[in-house]
């Protein structure tokens, strides 16, 4: 160590990347985008390699597709109007992640259009929202209503879904209990317990019935 860097105390200090909560937030939403589109770059590769099952591949990509729109649009803006922007700024090597990006759909996922792939991407998107709302302690009637309504409705639009698909009934279910709720009402702890339960496996066999799709 030379004398001069004895001397210059500040070469010690922790150099940070943001100085108020508003920066700190912009680097934690570009970290977040960051690792979803690795994420999803990683996920290709594995496919491509078989290292993944079609089903496993498909119920992981839909995620990760609804979690990049989600992130991209905390970072969105001048600096950042495209993905293609983000990932040239930091130099990502993800041809494709992007490709699945511009499809927004797993490549197990044949294209109609584009109308199957959009309800698949927002079933997916409903199933995770409505799972995290109740993680989060959150149980209204009018909290949960709007999502858990748009979730039959678009299950029901979905040409792939059988009739008798048992995620259809069981949300069904839980949405003609809310019907007969007050908006101000809450669901008790074991009606909240039941319904992540009900609607974890009806994920599940969604992802199966992509699979068999596929």
């Amino acid at each position: 160590m030379t004398a001069s860097q004895d001397n210059r105390p500040e070469l010690y200090e922790e150099v940070k990347l943001y100085n108020n909560a508003r920066e700190r937030e912009k680097y934690d939403n570009m970290a977040d985008l960051y690792a979803v589109i690795n994420t999803l770059q990683q996920l290709e590769k594995a496919y491509i390699r078989d290292c993944v099952t079609p089903k496993e591949y498909t119920g992981a990509c839909s995620k990760l597709l609804v979690q990049f729109k989600a992130a991209f649009r905390q970072v969105k803006g001048d600096e950042f109007p495209s993905v293609d922007a983000f990932v040239r700024k930091f130099r990502l090597d993800c041809p494709a992640a992007l490709e699945r990006i511009k499809e927004d759909r797993p490549i197990t996922i044949k294209d109609d259009k584009g109308n199957t792939s959009r309800c698949i991407a927002d079933i997916v998107s409903l199933f995770i929202t409505i799972m995290d709302k109740l993680r989060l302690d959150i149980r209204a009637m009018d909290d949960l209503h709007p999502e858990l309504r748009d979730l039959v409705d678009t299950m029901n639009r979905l040409s792939i879904l059988p009739s008798d698909f048992e995620g259809k009934q069981k949300v069904g279910e839980w949405l003609a209990t809310l019907n007969s709720m007050q908006a101000s009402d809450e669901l008790s702890e074991s009606q909240v317990r039941q319904l992540l339960f009900d609607l974890e496996s009806s994920y599940a066999a969604f992802n199966k019935v992509l699979h068999n799709a596929a």
